[in-house]
């Protein structure tokens, strides 16, 4: 008997009690969000790839029935009569150029709706002028007459200066003109919104001397320069 009580009374060691099970849902918490964020960036992918696989072939379309070319502008005739630099300062100056805008596209014309040219030497601007606004067709050619004549002061540091001296010597100026355009292109009752390109045109400009008795009336013949546009 006292053998059972003491074997009663000693530490029992049964089987392990397992700990308490957690249930996990299938679809539920963050496996729920990882499926609905992918799902979403999927769509939101193959959305974009959509359009721009619309665009491009709208644009494709586009081109192949158009068919843009770009605006030709060439300065085929340039007059300087006057490019006087005095020692105060001043440049007093006559300059008259011929250009030619060329629209070689079939269906689009052009609206221009601002035209302004601007002279400048040695990046030292000098004049300014607004031409006319005007409307050009299909397959047309157009003239511009811009005239830079008057006097400005400028100021010229000692390495533009040097640049005059050798121009003055060789009789022919290195002048650029800038045509600041807002236009807008038409096809057919279609008109796009405006663009604001820009023309620059790197002209060397014979200067015109009074006839001597030679026969000789200028320093140089001036080439036709073709002018670049940037949009």
């Amino acid at each position: 008997m006292p053998a059972k009580q003491s074997q009663l009374n000693g530490a029992y060691y049964g089987p392990s009690i397992p700990p308490p099970t957690s249930y996990h849902r299938p679809g539920s918490g963050a496996g729920c969000c990882d499926f609905f964020c992918s799902g979403l960036f999927s769509c939101i992918f193959n959305l974009l790839l959509t359009i721009i696989v619309v665009v491009g072939i709208a644009v494709f379309l586009f081109w192949l029935i158009v068919r843009p070319n770009a605006i030709k502008f060439h300065v085929t005739d340039a007059s300087l009569t006057q490019f006087n630099y005095t020692s105060n300062g001043t440049l007093f100056y006559d300059l008259a150029l011929n250009i030619t805008v060329r629209n070689p596209n079939r269906r689009l014309g052009v609206y221009y709706d601002k035209i302004e040219a601007s002279a400048s030497y040695q990046d030292a601007w000098f004049d300014s002028q607004t031409l006319t606004p005007f409307y050009q067709g299909h397959k047309t050619t157009d003239f511009l007459n811009p005239v830079f004549e008057g006097q400005r002061s400028l100021l010229l540091d000692s390495t533009q200066t040097s640049e005059l001296n050798r121009d003055k010597s060789s009789g022919i100026y290195n002048i650029d003109v800038t045509l600041h355009l807002k236009i807008r292109f038409k096809l057919g009752a279609l008109k796009t919104f405006k663009l604001k390109p820009r023309v620059k045109c790197d002209l060397s400009v014979p200067l015109t001397l009074a006839r001597t008795p030679d026969g000789n009336s200028s320093a140089g013949e001036f080439q036709t320069t073709r002018c670049d546009l940037d949009y």
